[in-house]
């Protein structure tokens, strides 16, 4: 399985956590999917900045 795989999993069972967590706490279902989106794409853009192969170093462009 691939490192982005992983992340988004882990990011799925932290979002039901704290999604099942605010439920218990009787959070209001607005609130509850405003902070799931919020975490869903916090967890995507980690999970591309920190997955993502990096460039070889190559010769200087010519001018």
């Amino acid at each position: 399985m691939s490192a982005f795989g992983l992340y988004v999993i882990g990011f799925m069972v932290l979002l039901g956590g704290l999604g099942y967590g605010a439920w218990l706490l009787h959070v209001p279902q607005a609130w509850i999917i405003a902070g799931s989106l919020v975490v869903v794409g916090i967890g995507i853009m980690s999970a591309v900045t920190r997955t993502r192969r990096r460039d070889p170093p190559g010769d200087a462009p010519l001018p």
